[in-house]
């Protein structure tokens, strides 16, 4: 073997040593937390992503998935996520809003009884890119792409029967958190108060509250007939949210192939997830009415005037929820440029 052939050799080992220790290198682990229960569709999406990028990442990437707040509630998991506790979380808006008030901004009054269009118009569009760009910046975590529906906001009671808005006076009506599920509550005479989502069921039938602001997958997926539930006003009062991230230790611990892949990958599903999520909602719907909840739908000439008296305070609600008029202003363009 002469002298060149040699070489030729030595350096073609070089080269492949590394690959041959990537593809022996230990997976990278990715802890995913949620704190709804493996029935409710937000759980059902994340795993089904989860399952997705570890077979597209050959292995590369081992997520584990953590719901019904084994590891954390969703009110604690962004700090947990910057403190390298979990790798991935998917947290509503409303409780996004403590670190960046703008993610909460479908609860304005401009969105009450909307169809779903109306909110993707704003979330898709600008209004939703400088919520990203925020987030990004200010909790240093990637945000992979678009935001999941949650689905829509309503009432839901044990005792007081739900035929009209009025039936919401006096009742203690607990909220998730964030500044506008309160404000809702108090427009229309109730008394807001906060308690987490795995804490809701053992408060509900304790009569620790009246009643609840929530959706009708929420309801189903914790069987909340079961701890007294029975009446339900339909309004539709804001389009519920959830927004994905990825803590930057582990975003920077990705390849920048592996990076494109995550992006990509939900960048593909995410329609699929919101159209799940909606049909979710039309199941629940049903399933609570058969498990005996009396569902009242508010009438869509209702939900305009109501929205037409809530206008009269956004500026008000807007400066509360530390929303800028420069936000409203991208969120009037966005919502017009769909009508």
């Amino acid at each position: 073997m002469n002298r060149a052939t040699t070489r030729r050799i030595i350096l073609g080992s070089a080269l492949a040593a590394p690959l041959i220790r990537t593809a022996q290198a230990e997976p990278i682990q990715m802890r995913v937390s949620l704190d709804t229960s493996p029935a409710h569709g937000r759980t059902i999406s994340i795993a089904d992503f989860l399952n997705k990028l570890a077979a597209a990442s050959q292995g590369q990437i081992a997520p584990r998935l953590f719901p019904s707040g084994q590891l954390f509630a969703d009110r604690d998991v962004i700090k947990a996520m910057v403190l390298n506790q979990v790798e991935m979380a998917v947290p509503g808006t409303w409780l996004v809003a403590a670190y960046v008030p703008e993610a909460d901004m479908s609860q304005l009054p401009i969105f009450y009884g909307q169809p779903v269009e109306v909110t993707h118009s704003a979330i898709d569009g600008t209004p939703g890119d400088l919520v990203n760009e925020q987030i990004t910046r200010k909790l240093r975590v990637k945000v992979p792409g678009r935001w999941i529906d949650l689905g829509f906001t309503n009432w839901y009671s044990t005792r007081r029967p739900l035929l009209s808005l009025a039936d919401l006076r006096g009742l203690k009506i607990r909220n998730s958190g964030g500044f506008a599920q309160p404000w809702r509550a108090q427009f229309f005479g109730g008394l807001p108060t906060m308690t987490a989502w795995p804490d809701v069921p053992l408060a509900l039938s304790q009569g620790t509250f009246d009643a609840l602001q929530s959706t009708d997958e929420s309801c189903t997926s914790a069987k909340l007939w079961d701890a007294g539930l029975r009446h339900g006003l339909i309004d539709h009062q804001n389009m519920g949210e959830y927004i994905p991230m990825l803590s930057q230790t582990f975003w920077g611990s990705l390849s920048p192939s592996l990076r494109t892949l995550v992006v990509d990958l939900w960048s593909a599903h995410i329609g699929s997830y919101r159209a799940s999520m909606a049909a979710a909602q039309d199941r629940a719907e049903q399933e609570l009415a058969g498990h005996g909840v009396d569902l009242t739908h508010v009438p869509p000439d209702v939900l305009a005037e109501q929205r037409k008296r809530m206008l009269a305070e956004q500026d008000k609600v807007a400066h509360e929820m530390k929303i800028s008029r420069d936000m409203l202003e991208q969120i009037n363009r966005a919502i017009s440029a769909t009508n």
